[in-house]
């Protein structure tokens, strides 16, 4: 892991050790902890830490979101609980300052137009090393295709893809749920052309992850939602203030779309929600059911369907 250069950087390196040995997966928590890192180095390490400083940290983006100051401010709150038990002078942030609306905004899902722009700008990402494009292509088109999350997808290794069969074994998730996941067809091909070409480009690499950066590393969450959000720009799907599609919007269009798929086959979706949990990893079948009202698509299914079954009741016998 990238070192960390302020006054702090060894305090937020043990943090972030201490939270992954007692089990969790601390990803979005640890690039909250670098981009402080890299704010109080700009600033020249201005101590101790105070609220008013974690403030301003937490507000620095203009374009992110009430809830996004909240995380930002909360992640900060608890490594200063943290550096309490050491330090009794470092002081106490008031959790109750910026709370959390608690509120889910409708995702935006992505259409068959927009992945395929997605795709075709994925596999251009680079000129000077393509195989760049290769990998990346093929973890987007994994994720839309399968609805994994975007550290199942860079937690795959090569012992969880079976080339034979598709199924994916998926391990270290969110809930700490494994599954297995069968792909399609079509996914599966383009991960056995995706392996085949990896092993022509790295012959020597002994990296056990799937998927793998031109150094022949495992690729870190933070890098895939840089290059994905470089290919999403490209593709028009992204704006210059950063706001647009992101790779958790992938997973939110396979829900989406299977969803659709089954209403429009007249398949009793709610029956079919713990299926879909299960496949997902998803821990309550309840958190699914959130998809069910994320698009017009699918509220036009459900009030066509319920319309249907309107006028079968009201016709005369």
């Amino acid at each position: 892991m990238k070192s960390f250069s302020s006054i702090i950087g060894g305090h937020l390196s043990a943090y972030i050790d201490l939270q992954r040995a007692l089990g969790f997966q601390f990803e979005r928590q640890v690039s909250v902890l670098r981009a402080f890192d890299e704010y109080l180095e700009k600033r020249s390490n201005p101590q101790p830490l105070t609220q008013e400083l974690v403030v301003g940290f937490a507000s620095a983006d203009p374009s992110g979101s009430a809830d996004k100051r909240a995380r930002r401010y909360n992640v900060i709150r608890r490594f200063c609980e943290y550096l309490a038990t050491d330090d009794p002078q470092v002081p106490s942030l008031d959790p109750k300052l910026m709370p959390r609306t608690n509120s889910r905004h409708p995702s935006r899902i992505v259409t068959d137009e927009e992945l395929s722009r997605l795709l075709f700008e994925a596999r251009r990402i680079s000129q000077r090393n393509p195989m760049r494009g290769v990998t990346l292509e093929a973890m987007i088109g994994l994720a839309a295709s399968t609805g994994l999350r975007i550290g199942e997808v860079v937690r795959l290794d090569r012992s969880d893809v079976d080339l034979k069969t598709g199924i994916l074994s998926i391990r270290c998730t969110k809930f700490y749920k494994d599954r297995y996941v069968p792909t399609h067809p079509s996914t599966l091909s383009v991960m056995q052309s995706y392996a085949a070409v990896r092993d022509a480009t790295y012959p020597g690499c002994r990296e056990p992850a799937f998927f793998v950066t031109t150094s022949e590393t495992r690729f870190c969450c933070v890098t895939l939602r840089q290059s994905f959000r470089e290919a999403a720009k490209r593709a028009k799907l992204r704006g210059p203030t950063g706001k647009g599609i992101s790779f958790h919007s992938l997973r939110h269009r396979f829900a989406v779309k299977r969803l659709a798929s089954w209403y429009t086959a007249g398949i009793d979706v709610q029956a079919m929600l713990p299926a879909l949990a299960t496949y997902m990893g998803h821990v309550h079948y309840s958190y699914t059911a959130y998809y069910l009202t994320a698009t017009a698509e699918l509220m036009g299914l459900a009030a066509e369907r319920y319309n249907r079954w309107f006028d079968e009741v009201e016709a005369p016998r």
